[in-house]
């Protein structure tokens, strides 16, 4: 009976090796918006409410929340009974610390701060935010997916300068992060937190009850796809977050994997340009480049020849989101023009000097994307300085503003999830706020106009209304040029279970063995 028992009880005790998509270089989930952050971000730290699969904020850390007729006072009331990882019950205070770190770098934030009459802690479980006018999105702001969440921290954290690194990782999530085990590309170690109170509800993307199953999660950092393949179809790990889909056949022939969409709404392939410096100050410049460009060559790039796997874009909003549009998008539905395009890049003023284009390796979508862009602006006539470096390197050059040549840069490629870009809640690269704006900073007043429309709509109609507002608005002015929504595979070994479809790797329920 006990030699039987012993493997069963091993089996159980192995920790589940996951392969993020990028290396978890840096852990502040504020600091900045890379999905691997705020992915990790998930296990550590919790927030106030959580979106579900609706896109509809849902209580996570509130037990309550009150909002006064006005709606100028939003009154929230902790659950008891929270803990943070050190042992420290969550208090009040924590949530506002936190609060206050969180608005001063996401773009929701930064709205509800401009209207901010205070923000106190009333009681141990309880704070207060007054507004000096009504925001009526407040909920979503602080239950949204996209990075920057508002993760709640213990206040001696939360109390760190916005605009620099935290260097201790104590939350209250549903699992502990090992800082004595991280090994920046090579690995990151989550181990549960006996101590988290879950809710009593089914899990739903970031809401409901986060019951984690597994003792130990392991991020192991494997940059080369084919190698990352290889380690799952061995046994060597558990899960990939984001195969290459060049491999996906031979991983469905193994019976020992199992092989999914990742997330239904997909992602959306971005083209930032730097609206700072030339050429791309010159808005005839980034015109030139959606009139040159083929979202077709860039799909099929990420994607192969699979064509259920992508799909054109005449706008910024995902496609099969309710607020998709093609509003003012006609420059992107129609065939290249590359001789129009040469003109156009020539009336701006463009002439022949070096445009940096920042380039990851690392990241095979990356990678295809910025080999497709090379191409285009050789053709263009451009000349190309092409920065072929790792997705690490293009975290911390983006977010400098200085020219090109002393350490800037002209373009870089990335995605955004496809449940980022359904509508303006928090979708940080639609911004056209100059200086606020996200990498890149496009200064675009009427895209801002439409955004701020869209917070004020009172129907269903009136929303859409300033959503095409915004998508005609964001395409006449460049804001970022989009490539077109591409589906991802995520692949597991077959004695997984509980993984599904969402906008992150949801590790909630995923049991082992």
């Amino acid at each position: 009976m006990t030699g039987l028992a012993a493997p069963a009880l091993a089996q159980a005790a192995a920790p589940l090796r996951f392969v993020p998509h990028a290396d978890l270089a840096n852990f502040d989930p504020i600091w900045g918006t890379q999905y691997v952050v705020r992915n990790a971000g998930m296990l550590v730290w919790d927030t106030l409410y959580g979106v579900d699969s609706a896109m509809r904020p849902q209580r996570q850390m509130v037990e309550a929340e009150e909002v006064s007729a006005d709606g100028l006072t939003w009154t929230f009331r902790l659950r008891p009974g929270l803990r943070f990882h050190d042992g420290e019950p969550v208090l009040a205070k924590d949530a506002v610390a936190s609060l206050a770190r969180w608005s001063a770098r996401d773009g929701m934030g930064l709205m509800i701060r401009a209207l901010q009459q205070e923000l106190v802690a009333v009681d141990d479980r309880t704070f207060r935010w007054v507004l000096k006018q009504p925001y009526p999105k407040m909920l979503l702001a602080l239950g949204k997916n996209n990075a920057p969440c508002a993760f709640v921290m213990p206040e001696r954290i939360a109390r760190t300068d916005p605009f620099q690194q935290i260097t201790e990782y104590v939350g209250s999530g549903p699992m502990r992060f090992l800082r004595d085990e991280w090994l920046p590309g090579a690995r990151a170690v989550f181990q549960r937190f006996d101590g988290y109170v879950s809710r009593d509800e089914p899990a739903s993307w970031l809401a409901g009850g986060k019951r984690v199953a597994v003792e130990r999660v392991e991020w192991v950092i494997i940059p080369d796809a084919a190698t990352a393949a290889g380690a799952l179809q061995s046994g060597e790990v558990d899960w990939l977050e984001t195969p290459l889909a060049d491999l996906i056949p031979v991983m469905r022939r193994n019976r020992n994997i199992a092989v999914d969409i990742a997330d239904p709404l997909g992602n959306v392939g971005a083209f930032r340009m730097n609206h700072l410096h030339p050429p791309f100050n010159d808005v005839r410049a980034r015109r030139a480049i959606l009139m040159a460009m083929s979202q077709e060559d860039y799909m099929r790039a990420i994607v192969g020849s699979d064509d259920s796997l992508w799909k054109p874009m005449a706008g910024f909003f995902a496609p099969g989101t309710p607020h998709y549009s093609e509003a003012g998008g006609e420059i992107l539905k129609r065939r290249p023009d590359l001789d129009a395009a040469k003109r156009l890049l020539e009336q701006s003023g463009y002439a022949g000097q070096p445009v940096t284009c920042m380039v990851s390796q690392d990241l095979a979508p990356h990678k295809a994307m910025g080999d497709v862009t090379a191409d285009l602006l050789k053709r263009l006539g451009m000349t190309l300085d092409f920065v072929a470096t790792d997705w690490g390197t293009v975290v911390g050059r983006r977010a400098q503003r200085t020219p090109p040549g002393q350490g800037g840069w002209n373009m870089f490629h990335t995605w955004h999830s496809g449940a980022d870009c359904a509508s303006p809640v928090g979708y940080s690269a639609i911004r056209g706020n100059g200086e606020k704006a996200w990498f890149g900073w496009p200064e675009s007043p009427a895209t801002e106009a439409g955004i701020a429309e869209w917070y004020a709509a009172a129907t269903p109609a009136a929303e859409q209304a300033a959503i095409d507002r915004i998508n005609a608005a964001a395409v006449e002015d460049v804001v970022f040029a989009p490539l077109g929504q591409f589906m991802a595979y995520q692949a597991w070994r077959s004695n997984v279970s509980g993984i599904t479809k969402g906008p992150a790797p949801l590790f909630w329920d995923v049991k082992k063995g």
